[in-house]
This record gives C-alpha cells, structure tokens and sequence, in this order.
C-alpha cells in the first residue's frame, strides 16, 4: 500500500466543512415532516429574516413546535439562526433564514442518499483492493472532471474568462459550497457532498475531490498539476490552492 499522508488525516472536531444537503430519490429533503418542509418552504419564501414569532403566525404552529423544528433544520444545515438589530432594552429577538450557498447565494446543491452509499461502496473497494488507492482515485477524479468540464450547460466561456472561476462554480453546483480563502489564489470548500465516506476513505475520496478540479481546469484551458487539496485544514472547511493553476497558452 502506498504511504498517503491522506489516510492518517484526523477528523478533528470543528476541522473540515460540513456534509452538504442530503435529498431522497424524489427529489425532496429526507428526515422532513411535512410540518417541518413547509416551515422550510416559508422561510424561503421571506425576502429576509424572520423572527419565530411571525413564523409562528405564518404557518400557523404554536411558538413552542416552530422552535423544535427550526432547531432540527438549523443542525441539517437547512437554516442560519441570527439576530436582530438591537432595538431598546433587552436581548434582541432570534431570526432566522433558509440556508444559501456563501459562493452563489442559492441554495446548497443537494445529494441524493443513492449517490452517496454508491460512492461510499466504490471508496470502500478503492480502498481494500488497490495498491496505490490515492493515485488510482486521482485518476479516476480527473477523468470526471474533465467530463463534467466539457458537458457544462450554456455557451463556452470567452478566453478571456479564468479557467479558476469556472472550476470554483462547478464546485459549487457540485454542493462544495466554496468562498475565497485568505491570502494567495486559494478557495475553502465549506461544504461536501461525501462527508461521512470522506472521514472514513479520506485517501479514496480527497483524492477524487482533486482529481476532479485537476480535470476540470485541464479541459478549461489552465496547468491542473498545481491544484492541490488540504482536507481537513481549516475550522468548517477544506482548502484548496489555485496559487499554481495558470492559463496554459494555446
């Protein structure tokens, strides 16, 4: 087995981004009462935050059953809890809105439960019978991401367009839910789609992570042998650097 610095990462608590919105085969979120999905529903509907109050009056709910179920859709990551402005004595009143993705302000793309245990089986099978699973996983990952690269909906992009920016919005229309880092060309990618599987085969599925960015920047017209991934690195997120993904002239 080859000696992958990937294997012994440590899921830290608080290290790494969370899981992205997890959806059934029909399209809807899983683990939603049909109370819970059409407080949800509300929330997305409201041109800013809502106070629990208001949600309270409507949808109909009694206060008391509106906070048991915005706590649940806060943890799944469906709903940002925030504040009010300060307006005389006392503690300013809860808000809440729906979740938007940081990178594009819609929301986070889902991933269906299907997806996720296939990709789990096929990290586990990487993983067990693979001399060098990181390489093989890299390999794959840029086969996809140049896939996902040439079959992008719309025109192709003007030359003049960086190859980083287009990679940075197919992550995000991939769930990675990714914003600017702090200092040279780098990105935190606060969300990912395969968190649970990542933690347990971080060598099988960091890798394919990366290869799929590699792949996408090749087919974009950039060097993808820069690109490279720190999983885990960050408080909520992992980082990936662009710092060396220069256009490639033609």
């Amino acid at each position: 087995m080859e000696n992958n610095p990937w294997s012994r990462t440590p899921a830290s608590t608080g290290m790494g981004p969370r899981p992205a919105v997890a959806i059934a085969a029909s399209g809807s979120t899983p683990s939603l009462s049909t109370s819970r999905r059409a407080l949800l529903a509300t929330l997305r509907s409201q041109p800013g935050p809502v106070t629990l109050t208001a949600l309270g009056a409507a949808t109909g709910l009694h206060v008391n059953t509106v906070r048991e179920h915005l706590a649940a859709l806060t943890d799944a990551g469906l709903v940002t809890r925030g504040r009010a402005a300060p307006h005389g004595r006392g503690r300013p009143a809860a808000t809440y809105t729906a979740s938007t993705d940081p990178a594009t302000g819609s929301e986070p793309a889902p991933v269906s439960a299907e997806y996720a245990g296939l990709a789990a089986a096929l990290a586990s099978t990487i993983h067990r019978t693979s001399s060098s699973p990181s390489h093989d996983a890299t390999v794959a990952g840029t086969e996809w991401g140049r896939e996902l690269a040439r079959n992008r909906p719309g025109p192709p992009p003007a030359d003049d367009v960086d190859p980083r920016g287009r990679v940075v919005q197919l992550l995000a229309d991939l769930g990675f839910a990714p914003r600017p880092a702090d200092g040279p060309p780098a990105v935190l990618l606060t969300r990912c789609p395969l968190l649970e599987t990542a933690h347990a085969y971080p060598d099988v599925v960091c890798a394919v992570h990366l290869g799929i960015v590699r792949g996408a920047l090749g087919e974009f017209g950039a060097d993808p042998a820069g690109a490279e991934l720190h999983p885990f690195s960050d408080p909520g997120a992992c980082r990936l650097d662009l710092a060396r993904t220069d256009r490639v002239p033609r």
